[in-house]
Formats: structure tokens, C-alpha cells, sequence
């Protein structure tokens, strides 16, 4: 499942004002771990389809910098939850699916 690649111009339609939770997946294409993440974040996806939307910002790429800055993100992967256009929930480096989508329903 490929998912949806945000930035800075689409972030607002997408995640802030979206009625149901948004994981944010903050990667890059230089980043090992991000792409060892990637298979779980895709399952979290498929899981959570219609309960929460995930997408993802490619943090290296000139259109993502700017929201890995105003996110604090310092590392990654750096994996977000919105709900209500306020970030609720943040996770950093290698994970398990099960604790992503605890992460999105918490």
C-alpha cells in the first residue's frame, strides 16, 4: 500500500483538519531505519482504514524540512499522531505495529 505523501502546502487539508486521527510518518529516503519501518507503518494503514488515515512526510526533501522543524522532529523515524489538529502523540526510532496503533486509538 503506497501512502499518501504530504507537505508543507497539503499539511493543513490532511492533517490538521481532518475529522478522524492522522499518523504522521516523518522518514527519509537516506534513512535505513525509516525504510526498515516502512512495512509496519503500511500494515498500520490497512489496519486502521476508515478508524484513522496515515501518511507520510519525507522529512530530507526541501518540501518536508519545514514541518520537521515546526514538529520538532530531531530524529528519524519520528512517527506523529494528530487528532483535532493537535499532535497528541509522538514515537522515535523502531517500533512494533501493535504499538502504532496503540499509539493512534490512546
Amino acid at each position: 500500500m503506497a501512502l499518501k505523501e504530504v507537505t508543507e502546502s497539503t499539511f493543513e487539508a490532511e492533517v490538521l483538519q481532518s475529522p478522524i486521527p492522522v499518523l504522521v510518518d516523518f522518514w527519509a529516503t537516506w534513512c535505513g531505519t525509516c525504510k526498515m519501518m516502512m512495512p509496519a507503518v503500511e500494515q498500520v494503514a490497512a489496519t486502521l482504514a476508515g478508524e484513522a488515515k496515515v501518511v507520510k512526510v519525507d522529512a530530507g526533501s526541501p518540501a518536508g524540512q519545514a514541518l520537521a522543524i515546526r514538529y520538532n522532529v530531531r530524529s528519524l523515524p519520528t512517527l506523529i499522531v494528530f487528532k483535532n489538529g493537535e499532535a497528541t502523540n509522538s514515537i522515535t526510532g523502531m517500533t512494533t505495529k501493535d504499538k502504532l496503533i496503540a499509539a493512534v486509538r490512546a
